[in-house]
Order: C-alpha cells, then sequence, then structure tokens
C-alpha cells in the first residue's frame, strides 16, 4: 500500500491541483499579498494638545504603512512630512498634574514640561542618557523624573534640578569576596612584624576616618545589589520613593531553533522562549521613607490565603500532604503600584505565581502594614478581559475589574471603609474602561448588545446610568479625543475590513468616514458572505455559538469543512473584521462557492462569554472545547444534511491543536484533518501560557497527558495533512516532529508533512500561504468528495 506521508527533510513538490468552477475566487489570490484586498487605517492617536488625529495608512501601496493625519477643522487625510513625524508626541505620553493645567512627556530619552494656559513648553533634559517616566510630585511643585536608576527632581519654579536617590549595586555580605584562612594567617603576619607597612596602614586608616568626617552630607546609599531595578517611582507628595527589585532564576534552559536557509550557507541557531515549568525569576517591593530615612520591604507572607493551596493537588496524595506540611507561603508578582492623586495612600496589585488569585492590597502610610482591599480566586486562572483596568476615581476610591460575578465588570472600593460599588453588572464583559478627565464618567467599551458587537458607552459614575454612543452593528474601537469632545473610531464589518471614523462623543451623533480605501475594486467585486452567527446546545447543555458559511449550490456529496481558530482565549464568532483570520475568511468563502457548508464556532475556552466559559478547558484542553466542534459537526448533519462521513477540520496553532486531537481522540467523526504550526505535546509550549491553564508539568503530570496530542497518536484512522514552519519560534518545529516519528512507529498511513523552511508562526512570504492553502483545498477535494 502506498503510503502518501512526506519524509521531513525532503523536497516537497509543487502542486499543481486545477480547482474547477466556480472560480471567481482562487487560492492564489486571497493568499497573495494582502494589499489587494486594499488598504485599512490602523493605530490611530491624537496628538498631544489633540488638534490633530494622526492614523498609519497605505493608499499608495507603497511597500510599508505611512502617518497620515487630520485636523478638526479638515478631515481630507494628509500624509504627514518628515519633520511632522519628528515632532508628533501623543496623546498618551502626557502625564497631568492634578488641576489639569500642565503635564509632562518624555520624548527621544528627553522630559518636556508644558503649561497649558498660556501654551509654554520647557525642555528639562537633553542628555545622551534616556530619561524616562517624568511626574509630578512635591504636591505638584516638582517634575521627578528616573534616569540610570535614580530619581531626579526638576523644580518648576526654579528650574533647578536635584537629585533624590543615591541607588547602588553592590555585592552582599555574602557575596563579598573573603580570604583563605592561609591568607588571613599571611596578612597578619606581614602587618605584625613589617613596621613600615603597619605605619602606612596606620595613617591611611586616619585619612579615611578624616574623608569621612569631613565630607559633605550625601544622599544615602540603597543598594540593590546584583537585582534588577524596575518600577522605580515617588509618592505625589514626595515622601515616599518606591521600587521592584527583580531577580532572575539561576537556571535557564532556553531553546533552540535551527535555521537552515541562510544568508551565509551555514544552519544557524536562533535562540528561542522558554519551556514551560522553567523557574520563574522572584519580586521584592520596596518602600523608602525620605522623611524617616527608612527603608520597607513589602512582605506578603500574611496576607489572605497566601498558603492556600491548589485543588489539583487532590489528585496527588503524596505532593499534598508534604505541601500541607511545609505550609510554605506562595510566590507572588508585584504586577503594579499606584499611589493616590495626592499621596495619601499605595494599592499594590499582588498576582500569585500560580496563577489563582489576584491581591489588591493597601499599604497604609502610617502603620506601614497591609491590608487587604479585594481578593479575587480561581480555582483554575485570574484572568478575562480589563484584568489590568486599575486607577483611583479620588484620593480615596479605587477602580477596578473582577470577575466576581462570571463575567468581568467594573467596580470601586473605598479605601478607607472597605465598601465596595459594582458600576455594571449582566451576563456581559466590560472589554475596556477609562476614566473620564473630570472624574464623573468611566467610557467603557462592552459586548452587552451581544457577544458579536462591541459598543461604546458612557457610564456616569454617581448613579451607574450608561449612555450608548456608538451604533453602527459590528466592531467599534475607539479613541477618545484629550478634550474628550471627539472620538476616532475604527469601525468594521465581519465581510468589510476597517475604515476610520469621526464622531462627536455623545449621544445621537452621527459618525463620518475618513478614510474610503478599505476595499479594492477586486475586492468588492466578489459577494463576500456575511456568514448566518446561529447558537446550537452543546451536548451538556451549554449554549454554543457559531456561524454557518451556506453555498449557494451545495455540492452533491454533502461535504462539510469545521474551521477551528487559534489563540485559545480568542473570539471569532463576531461580526467585526478578523485581523488574525481574513485569509481564513475568505478560503471559507471560497469552500462555500464549492459546495461545501463551513462552519466555526466560539468553543470553551474563547474570549466574550464570560469566566466559566474561558476556564472550561482547565486541566483538559482537548475536552470541552473539542466536544463543540463535534457537536458542531452534529448540528451541520441535522440542519443542513450534511453527510456525516464528508466532515473536515482544519485550524492553526491552537486550531491546529485541536485538529490533532479530533484526528486522534475522536476517530471516524472527521474524515479529513488539516493541522497548521499545531501544539502536540503542550510541554513544549511558553510558561505564562501553559502553566496558567494546566498548571506546571512536573506538577501536575494528568493534565498534560490529558491535554496533548502525542498520547493519542495512535487513534488516527482519517486523512492529516500536517503543515508547520521550521524557524517557528512560537510553537516550535520539534513539536511536528515528534508527532511525525510517532506515526512512523505506528506505521500509520493517509498522513503528510508539509515543512515551510524559511516560515515562522505566522507566514511572511504569499508563495507559502498559497503552497498550505492549495494543500488543504486538495485534501478536502479528494477526500470528502470521493
Amino acid at each position: 500500500m502506498l503510503k502518501l506521508y512526506t519524509l521531513l527533510f525532503l523536497l516537497i513538490p509543487s502542486i499543481a491541483f486545477c480547482q474547477t468552477k466556480p472560480d471567481s475566487l482562487t487560492i492564489e489570490q486571497i493568499m497573495s499579498d494582502s494589499k489587494w484586498i486594499g488598504t485599512s487605517p490602523s493605530e490611530p492617536f491624537w496628538n498631544i494638545d489633540g488638534t490633530k488625529l494622526f492614523f498609519k495608512w497605505n493608499p499608495e501601496k507603497a511597500p510599508s504603512d505611512s502617518l497620515y493625519y487630520i485636523t478638526k477643522e479638515n478631515h481630507t487625510p494628509v500624509k504627514a512630512s518628515f519633520a511632522q513625524k519628528q515632532k508628533v508626541v501623543s496623546a498618551g505620553s502626557a502625564v497631568y498634574n492634578v488641576e489639569r493645567t500642565a503635564y509632562v512627556y518624555e520624548k527621544n530619552g528627553d522630559i518636556f514640561y508644558h503649561e497649558i494656559k498660556p501654551a509654554k513648553t520647557t525642555r528639562i533634559t537633553e542628555t545622551t542618557a534616556f530619561d524616562y517616566n517624568p511626574q509630578f510630585s512635591f504636591n505638584d511643585k516638582d517634575v521627578v523624573y528616573a534616569t540610570d536608576n535614580n530619581l531626579f527632581a526638576w523644580d518648576i519654579s526654579t528650574g533647578q534640578t536635584r537629585q533624590l536617590t543615591n541607588m547602588v549595586k553592590e555585592p552582599a555580605e555574602s557575596k563579598k569576596e573573603k580570604l583563605t584562612p592561609e591568607n588571613q594567617w599571611l596578612k597578619k603576619e606581614q602587618v605584625q612584624y613589617m613596621e613600615v607597612l603597619r605605619e602606612r596602614l596606620d595613617e591611611k586608616k586616619k585619612t579615611a576616618e578624616y574623608n569621612e568626617a569631613t565630607k559633605p552630607e550625601e544622599l544615602r546609599k540603597i543598594n540593590i545589589g546584583s537585582e534588577a531595578l524596575r518600577d522605580l517611582s515617588i509618592s505625589p507628595d514626595g515622601e515616599f520613593i518606591s521600587y521592584r527589585l527583580y531577580e532572575a532564576p539561576s537556571q535557564k534552559s532556553p531553546t533552540i531553533v535551527p535555521n537552515y536557509i541562510t544568508e551565509s550557507g551555514f544552519t544557524t541557531e536562533i535562540h528561542g522562549r522558554e519551556k514551560v515549568g522553567e523557574p520563574q525569576g522572584t519580586d521584592r517591593f520596596f518602600i523608602y521613607d525620605s522623611e524617616e530615612d527608612s527603608l520597607y520591604e513589602i512582605q506578603t507572607d500574611s496576607i489572605e490565603g497566601i498558603r492556600d493551596l491548589p485543588e489539583f493537588l487532590k489528585d496527588y496524595p503524596s505532593e499534598l500532604k508534604e505541601r500541607q506540611k511545609e505550609n510554605a507561603p506562595r510566590k507572588v508578582d508585584f504586577a503594579s503600584e499606584q499611589w493616590s492623586p495626592r499621596g495619601s495612600h499605595l494599592v499594590l496589585d499582588i498576582r500569585a505565581q500560580d496563577h489563582k488569585d489576584r491581591w489588591l492590597m493597601l499599604w497604609d502610610t502610617d502603620t506601614k502594614k497591609l491590608k487587604l482591599l479585594d481578593r479575587q480566586h480561581d480555582s483554575a486562572w485570574i484572568g478575562g478581559p480589563g484584568i489590568w483596568n486599575t486607577g483611583w476615581i479620588d484620593e480615596n476610591n479605587y477602580c477596578y475589574q473582577s470577575e466576581v460575578t462570571g463575567f468581568s465588570h467594573l467596580y470601586s472600593v473605598n479605601v478607607l471603609t472597605g465598601k465596595k460599588k459594582a458600576y455594571t453588572s449582566g451576563n456581559y464583559e466590560v472589554l475596556d474602561a477609562q476614566l473620564s478627565n473630570d472624574k464623573k464618567y468611566f467610557y467603557i467599551t462592552t459586548n452587552e448588545v451581544e457577544p458579536a458587537q462591541h459598543q461604546f458607552y458612557h457610564l456616569r459614575i454617581g448613579d451607574s446610568k450608561t449612555d450608548k454612543i456608538t451604533d453602527m452593528v459590528g466592531g467599534n474601537e475607539v479613541t477618545i479625543s484629550p478634550d474628550e469632545k471627539d472620538i476616532a473610531i475604527l469601525y468594521s464589518y465581519v465581510n468589510k475590513p476597517p475604515e476610520l471614523y469621526l464622531q462627536e462623543n455623545k449621544t445621537g451623533a452621527k459618525p463620518e468616514q475618513i478614510t474610503h480605501k478599505a476595499e479594492s475594486s477586486a475586492f468588492q467585486s466578489y459577494q463576500w458572505r456575511a456568514p448566518e452567527i446561529i447558537t446550537f446546545a452543546a451536548r451538556d447543555g451549554a449554549m454554543v455559538h457559531g456561524r454557518v458559511y451556506k453555498p449557494a449550490h451545495p455540492d452533491p456529496h454533502k461535504p462539510a469543512v469545521i474551521f477551528v481558530h487559534g489563540a485559545g482565549y480568542l473570539q471569532n464568532i463576531d461580526k467585526w473584521w478578523s485581523d488574525y483570520y481574513f485569509r481564513e475568511f475568505m478560503f471559507n468563502n471560497l469552500l462555500a462557492d464549492h459546495g461545501y457548508y463551513v462552519m466555526d464556532v466560539d468553543y470553551r475556552g474563547s474570549a466574550g462569554y464570560g469566566r466559566n466559559w474561558r476556564t472550561a478547558i482547565y486541566r483538559n484542553m482537548g475536552g470541552k472545547d473539542l466536544t463543540d466542534n463535534i457537536d458542531a459537526a452534529k448540528y451541520l448533519v441535522k440542519k443542513f444534511g450534511v453527510d456525516s462521513n464528508r466532515i473536515g477540520i482544519y485550524g492553526g496553532s491552537y486550531g491546529g491543536f485541536m485538529t490533532l486531537m479530533a484526528m486522534f481522540k475522536t476517530p471516524g467523526v472527521f474524515a479529513a484533518g488539516a493541522a497548521i504550526r499545531s501544539v502536540t505535546d503542550w510541554a513544549n509550549y511558553n510558561h505564562g501560557y501553559t502553566s496558567a491553564i494546566l498548571n506546571r508539568p512536573f506538577e501536575d503530570s494528568l493534565a498534560y497527558q490529558r491535554s496533548s496530542p502525542i498520547y493519542y497518536v495512535s487513534g488516527l484512522k482519517g486523512h492529516l495533512l500536517m503543515c508547520h514552519g521550521m524557524v517557528d519560534q512560537n510553537v516550535h518545529f520539534q513539536d511536528i516532529v515528534k508527532v511525525t516519528e510517532r506515526l512512523i512507529e505506528l506505521g500509520k498511513d493517509n498522513w503528510q508533512l508539509a515543512p515551510y523552511p524559511m516560515e515562522n508562526h505566522e507566514f511572511e512570504d504569499p508563495s507559502s500561504w498559497t503552497d498550505e492553502y492549495k494543500r488543504i483545498f486538495k485534501l478536502f477535494e479528494t477526500v470528502l468528495k470521493k
């Protein structure tokens, strides 16, 4: 029997596979350079005074995007000159004083101070050193900035600069070089018997003592040792200086990605990321009280739940018993620190390294102790949209987002009384929140209308009343002008790439379209489907959101294909243009033109549906996320009469992993599968993502065995195509090599491997995209229609 597999390092001949009618779309066209689609604006931002709205754009079809702008008076896009690009400062760079009468910012490593009325800009620094993190302090009388691991203050009234800190790197006593007993004896002998030497040493000692006694007073030295200094800042009143020290792990085992095709002709090594379970660095947080000349290290060994053990340990009784006996505090990271506007309070966002807890802790400036404001615990892992959205509403009220109700919503806590207030609630997610300049409103983006739409609202802090500002159906990405009178909107629909709109920031205002180049005439010549969004019941009763591309003329064989989105925590059942999957959107249209029903779903683990949906894959990737896709196939059979023996599946990255799990764990459900850049063994993947969902492999081996395709290869029965970039620095080529070896060892037939020697995780060259999707199309045509 002829085996269809392709050995690893053999050259793969190009595919000459003729597509049958209809021929309105071709793989060569949809996988070519994306400029053929048109040019969409991106990355809009207001300049610092709000007179211009800048954005990246490429209406000239140049090799790369250029910077364009409009003004509030002239809404015709103008290409920014070189001088304008050099001078522009984004509004997001501005740090305001409490009264918002002045702001500071960093540009090109120097610090600038700007008074608003009358308008005047003063350059504070002009050095070769990189100055950064400007802020107001000493009750807005000084501008403080960091350079070379120290803080400096610039007096606004006098223009004088003084140094505030004296951070030094000196080895700890335990790390200083010590004399051996032999050398100690030799030194003692020399001093005891050499009179001139002894006299000179005495004189040297007297000189040092005199210099020490008569030298001018200097700043206290703060020794940071060999650790990395991070987040150096000062309280608004100037009394406290805070910083974080990070110590990298002593042992690291970086991965290596071989690069076979190079200019030199030699194979080179790309040093890659760490694997999950590698030792992590440690964080320590310090606060220096300049008035008391006292240094405090924040101790976390007494905060609520710090010694709690994760629930998964119940599956490992001996380890659980040992950990209970140790009763050790968990390691933490200091995610952020935020002083209240006038400096009377400090809130620390502290995260457990095992991902199970987020504590918001108040540091009392009088008692120098921590007080719990909010603890968000998750037996799976802390996450969700807006998890990093924190800040001060006023001197005593701190705002944050939490999934405590099962959906990410907006809250505040009074740091004096501990009283909490919920501003939003319901079965929807707050995706982003920004406080207004006058602190009377939140500007929020939510999916309250439906999971498939993002809309922008004003939320009044006093009574939590909301006003809907955007109305266009689809995705609305909003950027607010500095004076908050206008909003820029990147708007898109599922089959319409983004265009830029300008609108007044109020209810009922009409958006004005600024750009008109997102769709080329070639792109517009095709009737792109807006796939119907549906819901269906999974086997456990959960309602799954999906969408279906319906063929105008179904093939007589009634074939179908399931597309599985990647990234795990991502939403793809939506009404906006996908920057991630626009090629797959076009390919799904092509499949529908050739008579396939095509469906994709926001399976368990996808974004947009709350905490329980997000964490449903905990310790079992390839569990409910897989059965949701299998149930989608059953839906197609029941609803559209699809032939259950003619269903294919494909996807990339996490979607490739899901394809492998489907082909290996549920043989017979899918006749053909195309797995692209697939994770095959989660123990090979990175730490941050994987350890949250599966814990660490040496602690929770059951989760990794349960979740990795490498353990299920023997189940393959259908036809499998695997495509992978050989210089993939995200999901390493090693993953697909391991599965390939298992397929060979098991004597499996009906599989192919297509390696791409010059491609990373995201392919760059259109020839690679084209080759890959020709192979996928051929697989489906030859297997599902035979």
